[in-house]
């Protein structure tokens, strides 16, 4: 019982944790002691120290991984690929934070319930990766939703957030209800929601006749839902409003984290027991389509959120490459791509943090950046270029593994398509570099230089991304023990 407890610790604090700021929050906030405080600093100081709790609480329970714990009549599972997903998540959920504390920005949130609704969808998505039926796959990717609905509105007095807000909501109640309905036609079509008997009834032939046409029509709606959830083309037509009109620490969180969740997810529901042809062929076609039209869309946009919004509209085409072929090699590449693309996003959207305290909103804003401050150009520009995939950077490692995987399974098209929308990325990445440091401005701004915790977590992912290529051992092993483990059932 105790090993139990130890197992889902990490989200139980983390759902208390949640709790406590919030009452936190309103009580001093509604204080005429305490001047009516905003509170939106200490309760981020807050949200952050429970998040590195939780992190600490889930390195305690690392030797439980060799066990598949029961809990909630086997809906969730504990391996090591939850356990190092849910750490990544962690980190990226702790950087997010970490990105709210200058006053200016602050200021444009306006009040703390901003900061609590970051920490409650992580204990959701923490929830989801472990997920190991499709009930508990559901009600743990509706809370996450609904928090994603609001702190992308957070910003009360921005009308381009709050279309943001009501566009999200109104497009993922419809996505949501395509997963909810594939999830029933499943069940009504096997009588099983556990994935275990859900792979033996899939993997073994014995279902004929309509009842066939219901599970693979659950299926397909089942993969239309997290493809849109992942901004994936052709569902991805949410993703540049939403991306541009949110506070930027959420869409960086956006980003990241729901994709972290959702491909930990499917790499279980899909890889394990019903990847198909047809299934294969569904990825093969949106990775392609997500590889091109990201790279063609990205180079008419003028404005930076914009731009990195179809940036990762592209990254998730590369790596559903890996998805896409349905080996192990196929899933440790997918996974070292989730992780080099979480701290080249982090690294990315904290610049642009920094960078909009100066009303930095177009691509012909950065003019002269790099005489105003070379070290925040040279790291952005270094970002960029590991976006492309230039040696000797993450991102090159990132891409190469993707695509020799693909033509490992033979993808060959596939391959092809992620060289050159490679290539072509160049175009837009390079020419933010040049506009930072070749181009002069018509009308010079002064850019504020880059708060302390903002330039901390800056450092930690930009020596990531540079010292990743002549050590890269440790995360080819921990994602080779991840893939082995969506495939290898305790």
């Amino acid at each position: 019982m105790f090993n139990l407890f130890l197992a889902v610790s990490p989200e139980i604090f983390l759902m208390f944790a949640t709790f406590i700021l919030l009452i936190h929050g309103v009580v001093f906030s509604t204080s005429k002691k305490y001047d009516y405080p905003p509170l939106v600093s200490n309760v981020g100081w807050l949200g952050l120290l429970s998040v590195l709790i939780t992190l600490l609480l889930l390195a305690a329970g690392a030797p439980l991984l060799t066990i598949a714990y029961v809990f909630w009549n086997n809906l969730f599972r504990r391996d090591n690929l939850t356990y190092f997903c849910q750490i990544l998540l962690l980190c990226c959920t702790a950087g997010t934070i970490s990105m709210c504390f200058d006053s200016s920005e602050q200021e444009r949130f306006d009040a703390f319930e901003f900061i609590v609704l970051i920490p409650l969808p992580t204990r959701s998505m923490l929830f989801m990766i472990s997920a190991y039926d499709s009930i508990a796959m559901y009600l743990a990717i509706e809370p996450q939703s609904l928090c994603f609905y609001v702190i992308a509105a957070s910003k009360r007095k921005s009308e381009f957030s709050t279309e943001a807000g009501s566009k999200y909501f109104i497009l993922g109640a419809f996505s949501s209800g395509i997963l909810l309905f594939g999830c029933s036609m499943i069940y009504g079509s096997t009588g099983a929601t556990h994935f275990d008997q859900l792979a033996k009834i899939l993997t073994g032939y014995e279902i004929t006749g309509a009842q066939s046409s219901g599970i693979f029509l659950g299926i397909l709606f089942l993969a239309v839902g997290f493809l849109f959830k992942i901004t994936a083309v052709p569902f991805h037509m949410w993703a540049p409003d939403i991306y541009e009109g949110s506070p930027t620490p959420v869409t960086a969180f956006l980003s990241i984290a729901p994709k972290i969740s959702i491909f930990a997810n499917i790499s279980r529901l899909f890889i394990y027991g019903s990847y198909g042809a047809t299934l294969q062929q569904i990825f093969f076609f949106c990775s392609i389509a997500s590889m091109i039209l990201g790279a063609l869309a990205a180079m008419a946009q003028t404005k930076v959120k914009r731009l990195l919004a179809h940036s990762s509209i592209g990254h998730v085409g590369y790596i559903r490459t890996g998805f896409s072929c349905g080996t192990i090699e196929g899933i440790q590449s997918l996974l070292i791509g989730i992780f080099i693309y979480a701290s080249m996003t982090i690294a990315a959207f904290a610049i642009v943090s920094a960078l909009r305290q100066t009303r930095v909103k177009y691509i012909a804003d950065l003019g002269a950046l790099a005489k105003m401050n070379p070290i925040l150009a040279i790291t952005f520009s270094m970002t960029m270029f590991s976006y492309i995939g230039i040696p000797p950077l993450a991102g090159f490692c990132s891409k190469f593994y993707l695509f020799f995987a693909a033509l490992g399974c033979g993808a060959y098209f596939l391959a092809l398509v992620g060289v050159v929308t490679s290539v072509i990325s160049r175009f837009y990445y390079i020419r933010l570099a040049k506009r930072m440091f070749f181009d002069t401005p018509r009308t010079w701004i002064l850019y504020e230089p880059m708060d302390r915790d903002k330039s901390l977590l800056l450092a930690m992912t930009s020596s990531f991304i540079t010292s990743f290529f002549p050590y890269p051992s440790p995360l080819f092993s921990v994602t080779h023990q991840m893939a082995l483990s969506s495939y290898l059932v305790v």
